[in-house]
């Protein structure tokens, strides 16, 4: 696994630090996982896939698809959500498609133009 975790890293052009930086660990920790000297947790590994788009069972064994097709990763997150205890999304989403076609198409611009921003600082 610490080789695909590498893979990732450097496909994304990101340094130890800054990959550290996205799964909110330290340069360090990253490093000793790279070297084979700590583990990563199941929470990381999760981080990973979900940050990078990455199929979990490609970067535990390396068998399948190193990335998810869009729509795997729609449906990877709509099931998170369903089995999830986060209210906040399920009523977020629920408001959302009550909305009118005007509403719903303000809050795409809104999101879009974050989604945007939060790009440029990356």
């Amino acid at each position: 696994m610490i080789e695909r975790i590498i893979k990732i890293r450097e496909e994304k052009n990101l340094s130890q630090e800054k990959f550290a930086e996205k799964l909110g660990l330290s340069r360090n920790f990253i490093n000793q996982v790279e070297n084979g000297k700590k583990n990563i947790s199941d929470r990381t590994i999760s981080d990973i896939c979900r940050l990078f788009n990455v199929n979990e069972e490609w970067l535990r064994t390396g068998n399948g698809e190193q990335y998810f097709h869009p729509d795997d990763k729609l449906s990877t997150y709509i099931a998170d959500i369903i089995t999830g205890d986060d209210d906040f999304i399920k009523d977020l989403i629920s408001a959302y498609m009550e909305l009118d076609e005007l509403s719903k198409e303000a809050l795409r611009k809104l999101a879009d133009s974050m989604l945007n921003k939060r790009k440029d600082r990356d």
